[in-house]
């Protein structure tokens, strides 16, 4: 009988574990205003939040950009960088270089 009870308690804690393994609504929210780009072979990740442009570099660094308001598209920056564009086209503007960034929205990776 102990058995039986031990299995059924396993039974229920794997199945548990299982039903989680998707996107919390947290991550889903995020993804929606996250794009992936890459702009020549570096993969940047940038986040739009509350008037600015949070950017995931490839060496792991964080940068964030401010909303300067334009007649047309968008414009982030803080001085030394400078993010334009609209929808999924934008150019990056790194130390005086720029750069086209060629961009998709961004996908949850799965969980395994």
């Amino acid at each position: 009988m102990k058995l039986v009870r031990h299995a059924a308690l396993v039974a229920a804690a794997l199945l548990v574990c299982a039903c989680k393994t998707g996107p919390t609504q947290e991550e889903i929210d995020a993804a929606k205003q996250t794009i992936d780009c890459l702009r020549g072979d570096e993969r940047i990740v940038i986040r739009f939040a509350d008037a600015e442009a949070r950017l995931l570099m490839p060496d792991g660094t964080r940068v964030i950009l401010y909303q300067v308001t334009m007649s047309s598209g968008q414009r982030y920056t803080n001085g030394l960088w400078d993010l334009r564009g609209a929808g999924l086209e934008f150019n990056l503007v790194r130390d005086g270089t720029p750069g086209t960034l060629v961009c998709k929205p961004y996908e949850i990776p799965k969980k395994e």
